[in-house]
């Protein structure tokens, strides 16, 4: 069985992940996924459909004896709020326990201003959500955040950001649990893109690498089915690895010469107006690259292959199954083009034999999928069961 990416097997976790993805829409099929007893499953699964999580309704296709009845993800089963935070931008939706987003939009917002006025931007906006969950009787169980920058795994404390000045060591879990009522999760945003990317589009792989390219530049790690944060949350941080195309630029962190100063959205940015084109954003860069300019296309092309560079060490250490490209970068085929042909030219034959180089299928939503996913993993009723949640009150 591959890796277990939501809690424990055999917990109600794991039997909604089975359901969800489709791995299982039987009592049957359960007990052969799981090894346990069909007394045991069928005891919890009982306790999620009394919990409202799951329905058992219909007939399927009998493998002899009796046609078992088909299990499916309650539709009114419990939803996270999920924000996708960029420094400049958010993208905020609601995920249901079946990985679908509705209610999704995009709205502009500078955190790197600190993290008072952020939080009370988020609040304001994750309320209105909250009430028009209530108003169609969905049940709010968690808000899940994917943040631009490294979080402590157990306190969801924001460590050492760059380009983000006050947002050290704030404890964003606990200062949005506290003034939202309802319990709270964050993560890296590029960990949270590669969850999302997993357990939607990809659940059948253990392991595997997505990229976040955008105005910086990230990945996220799945190993043996789980996201990998590491030891303090800084897992899969690219932005800030060396390359020698950089030479002596100075970066954000603090440093010289990292991969971010010629790589990212804002560097090619930067680059274009010192070579006299104008772009006020990657919207911009990616108009010129659609529309054949010369400058912008030759710019996000030398772009991957620095990308790629820095993803032949990472795919020669790991040996991912998949390299997934995401973020507004990955929109522009030269870049995709150019990252796929600097790792089939450096990485060992043995790491790219079954290699897959390709782009999200979960796409813009990859981020929020993983920060509302997140969220209901951890807030799901473990045995013995428990009650269907209140409905979230809307806000005064």
């Amino acid at each position: 069985m591959a890796g277990t990416p939501l809690g424990e097997p055999g917990s109600a976790q794991h039997i909604v992940h089975l359901v969800s993805s489709g791995a299982a829409t039987s009592r049957a099929d359960l007990v052969r996924e799981l090894g346990l007893a069909p007394s045991t499953v069928s005891l919890r699964v009982q306790e999620l459909v009394d919990a409202g999580l799951l329905s058992e309704s219909g007939e399927g296709a009998s493998r002899g004896g009796r046609r078992p009845r088909l299990l499916r993800v309650a539709a009114h089963g419990g939803v996270a709020v999920a924000a996708d935070l960029g420094s400049h931008h958010a993208r905020l939706g609601v995920v249901d326990l079946g990985g679908t987003v509705t209610d999704a939009v995009d709205l502009p917002h500078d955190i790197t201003a600190g993290p008072e006025s952020a939080v009370d931007w988020l609040c304001g906006q994750v309320d209105r959500l909250i009430a028009r969950q209530c108003e169609e009787g969905r049940a709010v169980r968690a808000f899940g955040v994917a943040f631009p920058g490294p979080v402590q795994p157990d306190t969801g404390r924001v460590l050492s950001p760059s380009r983000m000045p006050g947002w050290h060591r704030y404890p964003l879990r606990d200062v949005l649990a506290e003034r939202l009522g309802i319990p709270v999760t964050v993560d890296n945003d590029a960990t949270m893109m590669a969850v999302g990317e997993h357990r939607v589009a990809r659940p059948g792989l253990d392991h595997l690498v997505v990229v976040k390219a955008g105005r910086g530049i990230g990945s996220g790690i799945i190993s043996a089915g789980r996201p990998h944060g590491g030891a303090n949350g800084s897992a899969g941080d690219i932005s800030h690895v060396r390359v020698d195309a950089a030479g002596d630029r100075p970066c954000s962190c603090g440093n010289i010469g990292c991969l971010e100063t010629v790589a990212s959205g804002a560097a090619l940015i930067r680059e274009l107006a010192r070579q006299g084109v104008e772009a006020a954003d990657t919207g911009d860069l990616l108009r010129l690259v659609a529309d054949g300019d010369p400058q912008a296309t030759t710019l996000v092309r030398t772009a991957g292959r620095h990308i790629g560079t820095v993803l032949s060490v990472v795919v020669n250490f790991f040996n991912p199954q998949a390299v997934a490209l995401g973020g507004v970068l990955a929109t522009a085929e030269p870049l995709v083009a150019a990252v796929r042909g600097v790792l089939y030219e450096r990485c060992l034959p043995l790491a790219t034999a079954d290699l897959e180089i390709t782009t999200t299928v979960t796409g813009v939503d990859a981020g929020l999928l993983g920060a509302g996913l997140t969220a209901l993993r951890h807030h799901l009723p473990t045995s013995p069961a428990a009650p269907a949640p209140q409905e979230a009150s809307a806000p005064a």
